[in-house]
């Protein structure tokens, strides 16, 4: 990359044809978060609440995976694996665009390029897909506790504002809002997994759940697409980088801390349905209730006011999902504009609270629309397996856990690459080789999610969807990769800046004789 330095060195003193730096505005502000705020705003992505009430019970009783725990426990290794390297790729590289930057100084600009816009689909999609599920449960607490029908779009709306205007705030305001909701909603799940492993079914605490025989049966593949889903956002440290004081310190601190956690909290939780019902039950027991397991077994063993909390604590769980991953995408489309990836507007921060405003809107438009699109395609009542409001969920959530997982993958392949490119194969040996393993897991996982992507969205055999959405990924990927192509012909500049992302900033700066 030193010939990409130089180019962006010159790029940025004379224009170059792409938007110069002219002062902080072009950078995120430092100092924002530390080691908790960092690895709250992290673990409110992956909803934990919304994949013990929803995902789990869903593995057990659509796919009829018992050894769903063992499950967790074997995603939890394959992650920690990924984590290796991604997170000394972290200690080098600095960026708001994490994927994207990591990809690109590995692989070369014009892959990131291609990554960068994958990455923007993606987390669209997980961010708006939430909104679906969010509107559907408002809604139906206002019919259970208020008597009141509430159309799901109107929450899923008001929810769209809401997070938009907490997108414009400090990032360190942001944390604090996550990290309230992220504490509670885990807490009544810990109290939940006490009570179940204090009072087991009468098979006891059984644990037949992690014998490997457990983990056999066509549904295998989707529970793995499915299970992994659970885990996405630990992978969003890095995004965070430039606002925290120690990034090299920082970021791989929280990413091990994420991960481990998320793995142990997820594989005790699934291990407590297993032991509250008893292991040969448990399948038929979520078949019967569905997502309304985790309430229906807490109400038996807490009450129906410990219940009735759960529900509000699942939707604000949700509503702490959706602002984190707003977050995420607002900060890749800052890095994207910085970069000339995306117009220039975007590269830039707004006013006193140094968040990235212009991305935030965008992230916020996009959601509006997808929204109010589904809204009006709506003409079917909520509890309805076919309305609108439950495709835009599963959709979309399947659509950008695709993209998430396809971009780990990639993303330990330039780590192998970067350091060999280094010369530095034998100090990272265990490294990358932890990478090389993560490579060959993720590439399965990402196989299996296109091979199942039917079961995972609910369409039937044959169902134009199970490759019309996964296309959508191809297509991001492509257009990406022709727009690096177009830039590496026709603004050499821009594209040798891909990845470099604040040291673009620093180079300028340096050129000008700033101090």
């Amino acid at each position: 990359m030193t010939t990409g330095s130089s180019s962006t060195s010159r790029a940025t003193a004379d224009g170059g044809g792409i938007s110069t730096f002219k002062g902080q505005d072009r950078a995120l502000r430092a100092d924002r978060l530390g080691t908790a705020g960092l690895l709250l705003s992290v673990l409110a992505a992956t909803a934990p609440l919304m994949v013990v009430a929803g995902v789990m019970p869903t593995t057990f009783g659509v796919m009829g995976i018992l050894g769903q725990p063992l499950l967790f426990v074997i995603l939890g290794l394959v992650l920690a694996l990924f984590s290796v390297g991604y997170a000394e790729m972290s200690r080098h590289v600095h960026n708001a665009g994490a994927f994207y930057a990591y990809i690109a100084r590995g692989l070369g600009g014009t892959a990131g390029s291609g990554a960068a816009m994958v990455a923007l689909v993606a987390y669209n999609a997980l961010q708006v897909g939430i909104y679906g599920i969010f509107g559907f449960e408002v809604s139906g607490l206002f019919a259970t506790y208020l008597d009141t029908e509430v159309a799901w779009w109107i929450p899923a709306l008001l929810a769209v504002l809401a997070v938009g205007a907490l997108g414009w705030l400090k990032i360190d305001l942001n944390a604090r809002v996550l990290g309230v909701l992220l504490v509670i909603e885990v807490a009544l799940v810990v109290i939940f997994d006490v009570a179940a492993l204090a009072d087991p079914g009468k098979e006891g605490l059984s644990l037949h759940a992690f014998d490997p025989d457990t983990l056999t049966g066509a549904g295998i593949g989707t529970a793995l697409c499915f299970c992994v889903a659970a885990f996405l956002g630990f992978e969003q440290a890095p995004v965070y980088a430039e606002e925290t004081s120690r990034p090299h310190v920082l970021v791989p601190r929280v990413m091990f801390l994420a991960i481990g956690g998320i793995a142990v909290f997820y594989t005790i939780s699934c291990w407590a349905y297993t032991v509250a019902t008893g292991p040969s039950a448990i399948v038929g027991t979520a078949q019967e209730q569905s997502a309304g397991l985790l309430f229906f077994l807490s109400e038996d063993l807490l009450g129906a006011g410990f219940t009735d909390v759960l529900h509000v604590l699942f939707v604000t769980g949700m509503f702490a999902a959706m602002l984190s991953f707003h977050n995420v995408v607002a900060r890749y489309a800052f890095a994207m504009g910085r970069e000339g990836l995306l117009p220039a507007v975007f590269g830039r921060t707004s006013g006193a609270s140094g968040a990235p405003g212009t991305g935030s809107l965008l992230q916020t438009v996009i959601s509006l629309v997808v929204v109010a699109l589904f809204a009006l395609t709506d003409d079917k009542p909520v509890g309805d397996p076919t309305a609108p409001v439950l495709h835009l969920f599963t959709w979309m959530g399947s659509l950008g856990a695709l993209g998430v997982t396809a971009l780990m993958a990639a993303a330990s392949v330039s780590v192998v690459v970067f350091f060999v490119r280094r010369g530095a194969v034998a100090a990272q040996f265990w490294r990358l080789a932890a990478s090389g393993l993560a490579v060959l897991a993720l590439l399965f996982i990402v196989v299996y999610t296109v091979k199942d992507f039917d079961v995972l969205i609910g369409a039937g055999p044959g169902s134009s969807l199970s490759w019309a959405l996964p296309a959508v990924i191809a297509l991001a990927l492509a257009a990406g990769l022709v727009q690096g192509l177009l830039l590496r012909s026709r603004a050499p500049e821009t594209h040798a800046r891909i990845g470099l992302g604040n040291e673009a900033f620093q180079l300028e700066k340096a050129a000008r004789g700033d101090s």
